[in-house]
């Protein structure tokens, strides 16, 4: 029997299309992707990407938090990046928000993301 819920929480932006923040279905979530926005007022954050990403951490962390988890609990994340140039600069705002074995990760060089965003990311839970 599949156990189906869906996750939301007001700490992280609200879902402003066809989609939830999460999905959990049994102990597996399945987080939707988060841009830079700040949760009360919807708007991106402005700075450098280090900055941007480490909204975009802390959008996921509270999303991870409302299904009962954290991010020490994430074991795929996917990574979409404007300019693959800001590569490293995620490797190196994830070691302050993951220890050891860090999740599987993607990161991918796209276009265009949501609202001109310029890093977004995604991932599954397992709790």
């Amino acid at each position: 029997m599949t156990n189906k819920a869906t996750i939301h929480t007001d700490l992280a932006p609200a879902a402003v299309g066809t989609y939830s923040q999460a999905i959990k279905v049994n102990n597996t979530v399945y987080l939707s992707g988060q841009i830079p926005l700040e949760p009360t007022t919807m708007a991106l954050v402005e700075g450098p990407i280090e900055v941007q990403i480490r909204r975009v951490l802390d959008n996921l962390r509270a999303v991870c938090q409302a299904a009962g988890g954290d991010l020490s609990d994430l074991v795929k994340l996917n990574v979409y990046l404007v300019d693959l140039g800001n590569f490293s600069s995620i490797s190196k705002v994830m070691e302050e928000y993951f220890s050891q074995p860090y999740p599987a990760r993607a990161a991918i060089g796209v276009k265009q993301l949501p609202l001109g965003a310029e890093v977004e990311m995604d991932g599954v839970m397992v709790i």
